[in-house]
């Protein structure tokens, strides 16, 4: 038997809401807070989910970039390193507007 936490009525195992008042019997699991970080929060990479795409973007580009200077004949020595910087300055930019707009 489940009783009502509003009235105390005794009300069948299986009820949904009691027979006198119509309370919910069924009590609802909210999203417990102080539990630490959720599943979602752990597989972000600098705010954005899929921390393997974010891997994916940045050696993609690096590859794009080397292909490009040796069609193009060029020194690449002095050209990753700021690229990379530059990469992943806008990722984390990109990551704190995603978190910013997910509030």
């Amino acid at each position: 038997m489940v009783y009502c936490p509003k009235c105390g009525k005794k009300n069948e195992e299986d009820a949904e809401f009691c027979s006198k008042c119509g309370t919910p019997l069924k009590t609802i699991k909210t999203k417990d807070t102080c539990s630490g970080p959720s599943e979602g929060y752990k597989d972000e990479c600098f705010g954005l989910p899929h921390g393997g795409l974010i891997i994916g973007v940045i050696f993609g580009t690096l590859l794009i970039i080397i292909g490009i200077s040796a069609i193009l004949k060029i020194d690449i020595g002095y050209i990753i390193g700021p690229s990379m910087i530059i990469i992943i300055g806008i990722l984390i930019i990109i990551g704190a507007l995603y978190k910013a707009t997910q509030k």
